[in-house]
């Protein structure tokens, strides 16, 4: 599965679309309120990386174990400290209603923890680099 994320910025406009193999959607971000970045900041998005893959996970493990899950609910926290530093002390809470048993509930959220690929992608070393650059200079 390939993914791609982009963002296209500029005065009072914040574009961002993305893209699973073929499958290409956008989502709307406003642009931040002086009309230059976006108004969600990374570790934002990041967050709610998290928070989605998650709860797209739970849906996924419930099906294969048979379990009807009616709601999810994730919250991810952090704390992130001086420009240029990562996130540190990354923790979520999750509360799932099933037609389950407490039990199954619990092995479902516990299994679907180990599975998650955005959490497990940032439990382990991962580089990430700088592939192309592109400057453009309106000075003549």
């Amino acid at each position: 599965m390939k993914i791609k994320a982009r963002v296209i910025n500029y005065e009072k406009s914040n574009e961002v679309v993305l893209q699973t193999n073929d499958n290409i959607h956008s989502i709307i971000i406003q642009p931040k309120a002086n009309g230059f970045g976006s108004s969600a900041n990374g570790g934002e998005l990041l967050f709610l990386s998290l928070a989605t893959c998650y709860t797209n996970d739970i849906y996924r493990e419930a099906s294969k174990m048979g379990i009807m899950v009616e709601k999810v609910e994730v919250e991810v926290s952090g704390d992130f400290g001086l420009e240029g530093e990562p996130a540190k002390n990354i923790t979520y809470d999750v509360k799932v209603t099933a037609n389950a048993s407490e039990k199954e509930i619990n092995e479902l959220i516990y299994l679907t923890d180990k599975k998650a690929e955005i959490q497990n992608t940032l439990r382990t070393v991962n580089s990430v680099s700088l592939n192309r650059a592109a400057a453009v200079s309106r000075l003549k």
